[in-house]
């Protein structure tokens, strides 16, 4: 018996007939200027032979005054043949031919002619790169750029061409990395760490990436550290802080923290008498953790009242009127307080256009917020390495931007050698 099955030859997989939204859309201007980028573009690169070979295809070299009869030392080489290669721009993919030519060398022997506007293996324009790093870096997955720039490229990213390309950008972070500080004037710094996600021994792991951001004389915010390290321990930020003093960095006039334990080990370790403020939403958190939940609206108030008082004396007085209320009413929260001292205050030896910038550490939060919200769809990075790079990579982009503090103008004078008395 015999069984006789046919299977039409027409048939093709359901992703290579289906049709999706913006396929059917067509610009005459796109494709009138698509149409005639492989044109120009080879005619770019001929012009370049053409001046190589100082003659126009079958066309004669100009006879020198130095040349034989023959003109036979005018030679310089000869052409032979077109080279097919691919090359996606902003553009979209195109096939052009590339002239091939042999150049006599010194010696006698021939030498392969090579493009300086298209070089060995390119692939890519440099503005095509630029174009992929941007999409990843606005918070796009490696799997998902090929979507997202699908019509532009007209389908040739993949997500390995994505990853090839990320990792160019090493060259630039190791770069940045070993850059000298000693030019910059650093009067300022923000310190604080987050946690992060990563993939080590084929795990999902959390590091930490600890950041360091300076302030110049004239008020403007730069990056100036951005490292891995297993925790916020005081071997850890020491480590970054001996990298920095190392790379010129200039002894700071003021510090601005989170209140970890490793990192104010650090700072006394390098940096001992440098004042140091403690950051006061921080803290807040910390008395809210001490209180019980009916009580954290009362707290707040009193405590904001305190933070955000006026001068330095409304500040010493309100701090002991929270003092006494809350040792009766919640110990822990008193208690809190205190353990804070005076670094919870030292804002308050600045000129008052400055407490704004100087209370807390919201300059790195707001970064700590950016670089998670570009990661979420990742979940996990794929090494510790990478985090710290797509940090960095985030500002030194532009996608991220910092202005100046609050208070610049002033960011210079002296401070006021009268700390918060904290005897309540």
């Amino acid at each position: 018996m015999t069984n006789d099955s046919t299977k039409s030859s027409i048939s093709q997989p359901a992703s290579d007939t289906t049709v999706y939204l913006f396929d059917d859309w067509f610009d005459p201007i796109e494709a009138g200027v698509r149409d005639r980028v492989r044109g120009f573009i080879e005619a770019m690169i001929e012009g370049e032979l053409d001046s190589a070979l100082l003659r126009p295809r079958y066309g004669r070299k100009p006879k020198l005054a130095n040349e034989d009869a023959d003109g036979s030392a005018g030679l310089t080489g000869h052409r032979h043949g077109h080279r097919s290669r691919s090359l996606i721009g902003t553009f979209g993919c195109v096939e052009i031919g590339v002239p091939r030519a042999r150049i006599n060398g010194e010696d006698g022997k021939t030498l392969e002619w090579k493009s300086k506007v298209l070089r060995a293996y390119q692939r890519r324009t440099v503005a095509a790169d630029a174009l992929i790093a941007s999409t990843y870096l606005s918070g796009t997955n490696t799997r998902r750029v090929r979507r997202a720039l699908t019509t532009l490229f007209r389908g040739a990213v993949s997500k390995d061409i994505v990853s090839r390309m990320w990792r160019k950008v090493k060259c630039d972070w190791e770069a940045w990395n070993t850059r000298s500080l000693a030019e910059e004037p650093i009067v300022r710094l923000v310190l604080d760490g987050t946690a992060v996600r990563v993939r080590l021994d084929r795990k999902a792991t959390s590091i930490s990436l600890l950041v360091v951001i300076g302030v110049r004389a004239d008020g403007q915010k730069l990056l100036l550290a951005v490292k891995s390290m297993g925790g916020e321990s005081a071997e850890a930020w020491r480590t970054v802080l001996d990298d920095l003093i190392k790379r010129g960095l200039r002894r700071p006039h003021f510090l601005i923290v989170d209140g970890a334990a490793g990192l104010e080990k650090a700072i006394a370790a390098v940096w001992d008498g440098v004042p140091v403020q403690r950051c006061t939403v921080h803290k807040h958190r910390n008395l809210l953790a001490h209180a019980p939940e009916r009580l954290h609206d009362e707290v707040t108030a009193d405590y904001t009242d305190m933070i955000y008082a006026a001068t330095p004396d409304e500040i010493e007085a309100r701090r002991k009127v929270f003092i006494r209320k809350w040792r009766l009413k919640c110990r822990a929260v008193a208690d809190s307080l205190e353990e804070a001292g005076e670094q919870l205050f030292a804002f308050a030896q600045l000129p008052p256009s400055q407490w704004r910038s100087a209370r807390t550490t919201n300059a790195i939060e707001r970064l700590h917020e950016e670089f998670k919200r570009r990661i979420k769809t990742q979940t996990v990075l794929p090494s510790a390495e990478t985090a710290a790079m797509l940090f960095w990579a985030l500002l030194a982009s532009g996608q991220i931007t910092m202005r100046k503090i609050d208070g610049w103008q002033t960011i210079t004078t002296k401070f006021i050698d009268q700390p918060i008395d904290l005897v309540a």
